[in-house]
Parts: C-alpha cells; sequence; structure tokens
C-alpha cells in the first residue's frame, strides 16, 4: 500500500473515530474515540465509558482494543492499526504496545497527559521490546474542536 493509500484509508477510519468520540460526548465522558484496523477490516471500536461504566480504565483505546480481541483468537494485534482521536495516555500507550499493533494514527496532541509525543514517547522507546510507527495530525482540527467544545461546556 502507497501513501495515498494510507491517507485515503486514514481519513475514512479516523472519520469513524470522530464518530464515536461524539457517542462519548453523548454520555457526558470526554469525546474520545478509537478504531482498530487490521487488513483493511475494523476489529474493534470504542469510545471513552469512564464516566458510563464507572470504569477509570475504560478508555476509548482500551474498550476498542478489548472488542478487537474478543473477534479473534489470541490477544496480540500484530500488523493492525490504531486510529484515535486524542493522543493516548501511559496507560493507553502500554496497552497498544503490549498489544504489538504495528501502526498509530493520532487525532489531537495532548500536551497534559499524552505520552506519544507530548509528555513522553513511550511508543518510540528502543529500550522496550516494540516500537510502533506514527502519524500525528489526521483530522486534527475535528478533535480538537470536538474536546474544547466539550470542556467549555463543562466549564461554564
Amino acid at each position: 500500500m502507497d501513501r495515498d493509500d494510507n491517507a485515503v484509508d486514514d481519513e475514512k477510519f479516523m472519520d469513524m473515530a470522530l464518530a464515536k468520540a461524539r457517542e462519548a460526548q453523548g454520555h457526558n465522558d470526554v469525546p474520545v474515540g478509537c478504531v482498530v484496523v487490521l487488513g483493511g477490516e475494523v476489529l474493534g471500536i470504542g469510545e471513552n465509558r469512564r464516566e458510563i461504566d464507572g470504569d477509570p480504565t475504560a478508555h476509548a483505546e482500551i474498550v476498542a482494543l478489548r472488542d478487537a480481541v474478543s473477534n479473534r483468537p489470541g490477544w496480540r494485534l500484530d500488523g493492525a492499526t490504531i486510529y484515535v482521536t486524542l493522543e493516548p495516555c501511559v496507560m493507553c500507550a502500554g496497552a497498544l504496545l503490549n498489544a504489538r499493533v504495528e501502526r498509530l494514527v493520532i487525532g489531537a496532541m495532548d500536551e497534559k497527559a499524552g505520552a506519544v509525543g507530548s509528555r513522553y514517547n513511550v511508543l518510540s522507546d528502543p529500550r522496550l521490546l516494540h516500537e510502533v510507527e506514527l502519524t500525528y495530525d489526521v483530522r486534527v482540527a475535528e478533535s480538537r474542536k470536538l474536546l474544547s467544545s466539550f470542556f467549555e461546556v463543562r466549564r461554564s
């Protein structure tokens, strides 16, 4: 697959992640969505569910990873691409690393808690067992807008 094909797929799958982020916003969770893709097929999808589930680990990435592995044998996601609307935190970056994903596509960066370039570089640390290919700023304006409007309402 060449770079142009990747860009088209990146837009398409990030659009799905944005739709899930809007669902999270609908149940008063921070609007973050995530999609797990392998070979062009969606294996898992999730949105932040901490508030609705009362679970501190129910981040979009964790929800999507759990969905993805429930649809296949084993826990490894070798060759998978993850699309997420907000840069993963340390917990989620660790989960992506442990799942052995191949590539991560990020919408907006998280300057406060991001672990994939903003605060930390968990997925690019050569001291760890696995490294993940990173693509940044796909549909960044939409991702930022969802987040900023969510927090504006919460502050007022």
